[in-house]
């Protein structure tokens, strides 16, 4: 595999403790598959979660160069390390890291060409 692209984003996580889960789900269910959410609200600090979940799927985009769905883009935790898959045809794998500081979720994603 060779390195295709790379994409970066950062979140303001007061975006998401503003626009809470509860009174704004139908927002959420259009950004976030059923399991992201579940996993996001399972923290105290959900906002955080979902800003940083957020940042990993703004970098997906920019790595490939393609807007395609929020929802397409699943991430995920597989022994304490985030994770991404595509819940669609693709030539891609993923290396990702995210990160929380104060107000400020980033992720990076390298997108590997298959």
């Amino acid at each position: 595999m060779e390195i295709f692209n790379i994409g970066i984003d950062i979140v303001n996580i007061e975006r998401f403790k503003k626009k809470g889960y509860t009174k704004n789900k139908n927002f959420y269910q259009k950004i976030f598959t059923n399991s992201e959410i579940k996993y996001c609200l399972g923290f105290k600090n959900s906002s955080e979660h979902f800003a940083g979940k957020f940042a990993i799927k703004e970098a997906v985009r920019k790595s490939i160069k393609e807007k395609i769905p929020f929802n397409k883009i699943l991430t995920m935790h597989k022994n304490s390390k985030p994770g991404i898959i595509l819940k669609m045809k693709s030539n891609y794998e993923f290396l990702v890291s995210v990160s929380h500081e104060a107000n400020i979720a980033l992720a990076i994603v390298i997108a590997l060409k298959k």
